[in-house]
């Protein structure tokens, strides 16, 4: 069996690698043994074989580093990496015929400021002409683009390990909401969760439990209200759905799981319409 040049991509060879180093430091001079043996017959097949012998060896020996992974903050979207915007996308009414604008800017780092992203844009709530089906608009939003396969199967993070969604960004105090789309029940499901600024217009590090977002559908809260599929999660991004005309900003710096509460202010428990 070939591989196909998608699979041998150096893309996908990066991405399988820092997966396979994130999940453990584990007999890694048995595995690359194993892959460069494989890899030189250019049997994708018995790379699969040889990766899952070695995770299941009974004398593998986890290193002290594997056991504080969950120490350790994970990184899911780190905007001071110039490259991490290449990855996301952006999402407004204007896609079905709307007037809102929304762009999505690297900003570089200065002495008061780190480097991030500007989200920023206009919300309109006019209705396009000459369609009747369109019935509200008012929205903008962006997120990362689905993530590439590894030698692991599809690009997915496994947050499972973590409490918290950290974000670091300051806001202009309008009503954003973070966005999750995991492995769900429905493809088109969306875990939603307000992101309260308590610093309009100042950088802050904001946390919020995995735990704590609403499973949503089309911008209504369905049931049954599952738990989230934490382990797989596909895209994370922010949205901003208050209907205001006007415009908006909203900077961010990073996002990342973590389990640490001096990482920033917890949030208060609140519902998701407040």
């Amino acid at each position: 069996m070939r591989p196909s040049p998608h699979l041998l991509a150096p893309g996908f060879l990066a991405r399988s690698l820092d997966e396979f180093k994130r999940f453990a430091k584990i007999g890694m001079a048995s595995f690359l043994l194993r892959f460069m043996v494989c890899w030189s017959r250019r049997s994708w097949d018995a790379i699969g074989l040889a990766l899952s012998a070695n995770l299941n060896h009974p004398l593998v020996v986890y290193s002290q580093e594997s056991l504080r992974t969950a120490m350790t903050p994970y990184h899911l979207l780190d905007f001071t990496n110039p490259d991490t915007i290449t990855m996301c996308k952006t999402m407004s009414d204007a896609d079905m015929g709307g007037f809102s604008k929304v762009a999505l800017d690297q900003i570089p780092a200065t002495p008061s400021e780190p480097a991030h992203v500007r989200f920023h844009g206009n919300i309109s709530i006019d209705l396009p002409p000459n369609r009747p089906q369109i019935q509200r608009t008012g929205y903008a939003a962006f997120r990362n683009k689905d993530r590439g396969p590894t030698i692991f199967g599809k690009g997915l993070w496994d947050v499972d390990p973590y409490v918290y969604l950290a974000l670091r960004v300051k806001s202009d105090g309008r009503k954003y909401f973070v966005n999750v789309q995991t492995e769900s029940i429905e493809y088109t499901d969306i875990h939603q969760h307000r992101l309260y600024a308590q610093r309009p217009g100042e950088w802050e590090t904001l946390l919020i439990n995995w735990s704590d977002f609403v499973r949503t559908n089309h911008g209504q809260v369905v049931e049954p209200q599952n738990e989230m599929m934490t382990q797989k999660v596909r895209t994370l991004g922010i949205g901003l759905t208050d209907r205001v005309p006007g415009p908006f900003e909203l900077c961010i710096s990073r996002m990342w799981a973590t389990n640490r509460l001096e990482d920033g202010d917890t949030h208060k428990k609140q519902s998701l319409g407040d």
